[in-house]
């Protein structure tokens, strides 16, 4: 339903008119929440991780989320900003808050609760009625977190952000990539530390997952599976025995938006199988 809300809002809107808002989103989530709100034809730029739906790629892109430049989004003129609240640096929000421009943090979220806080904190910014999408998240939030109950035997699942050397840089605890991995029915294998931190071999076997999840990247922020054996603690899981190795759309899988229901049934469906 989400992604059918999606579509339906994708096409361009007419051309704004000199009072019209001027709105910039910084952070993929608050650009899906804006644009499923129906207020993607008041948007005049994104950031980088903003990249969904594909219609939303031909605005302008003012930068990553964390490594944002002031000068490049006070230039477009924008009304309201509105932004993830991990966007940065510090110094260029400073900047942004002080330019005389409402700008508004969205609390970040790595739960199922911090989605719909996050979609009524954006619906409040644009002041727009959120109650409908809200509702609709929390019924597929829901039906996850049922269906992630009914699972008889979780499945150690082990994020991998990135293989640095020979070291392994996994998502711990408080992160998205634990959200999600609960969300869907698996337990995460990294714990002991919070956040996205490296891991020694040793903790890597003593995690022994069951399965190892990372996000679909090309390029040079790619992973192989070649990649992933060639690791020698990886090597020796579980995981690597069976060929257990999930790859998903980043935004989907850690975004914490809208289609956060969306991206645990893929998940769940991944780890155990349609008839689960």
């Amino acid at each position: 339903m989400i992604r059918a809300l999606f579509m339906s809002l994708a096409l361009a809107g007419p051309a704004l008119s000199e009072d019209a808002p001027r709105i910039i989103t910084l952070g993929g989530s608050v650009t899906e929440i804006a644009v499923a709100l129906g207020a993607e034809d008041q948007l005049v730029a994104r950031d980088t991780t903003s990249n969904f739906p594909t219609s939303i790629q031909a605005l302008p892109d003012v930068g990553y989320i964390r490594a944002l430049s002031p000068e490049n989004i006070l230039a477009l003129d924008p009304t309201l900003i509105i932004a993830e609240g991990d966007a940065g640096p510090p110094e260029a929000v400073v900047v942004l808050k002080a330019a005389g421009i409402p700008f508004i943090l969205v609390p970040e979220a790595t739960d199922p609760g911090g989605v719909v806080a996050k979609i009524a904190a954006v619906a409040d910014a644009l002041d727009l009625p959120g109650e409908a999408l809200a509702a609709d998240v929390q019924a597929g939030l829901d039906a996850a977190a049922e269906k992630a109950a009914e699972v008889p035997a979780p499945k150690r699942v082990l994020f991998i952000l990135s293989l640095q050397g020979s070291g392994v840089m996994a998502g711990g605890e408080g992160t998205e990539a634990e959200g999600i991995i609960r969300l869907a029915g698996g337990i995460n294998a990294a714990t002991g530390f919070q956040g996205y931190k490296p891991m020694t071999d040793e903790a890597v076997l003593a995690a022994q997952p069951d399965v190892i999840l990372m996000m679909d990247r090309e390029g040079d922020l790619s992973i192989s599976d070649t990649d992933v054996l060639a690791q020698p603690a990886l090597s020796q899981s579980p995981a690597a025995a069976t060929g257990a190795i999930v790859r998903m759309d980043g935004m989907l899988l850690l975004g914490f938006g809208p289609r956060t229901p969306e991206a645990a049934q893929a998940l769940h469906q991944a780890l155990y199988g349609s008839g689960s």
